[in-house]
């Protein structure tokens, strides 16, 4: 499967992939403090498990930072 993720394309060796095991693969220790977003629309982290990622998506990754 053919990702863009962050603007960056991406093969993956799967056929279906949810937004959970897409971060396990991507950032498997930091996943507190990020927000996902596919085709624009933010999925909650409710909803990872069972949200189904399609080759067409774009994925957006957000990390939280520290700063003032």
């Amino acid at each position: 499967m053919e990702l863009k993720i962050n603007q960056q394309t991406k093969k993956i060796n799967a056929e279906s992939l949810s937004i959970q095991s897409l971060l396990d693969l991507e950032i498997p220790h930091k996943q507190n403090g990020i927000a996902v977003a596919v085709n624009n629309t933010v999925v909650p982290k409710t909803n990872w498990n069972e949200f189904l990622i399609q080759e067409t998506d774009e994925i957006l990754i957000i990390s939280a930072t520290q700063g003032g």
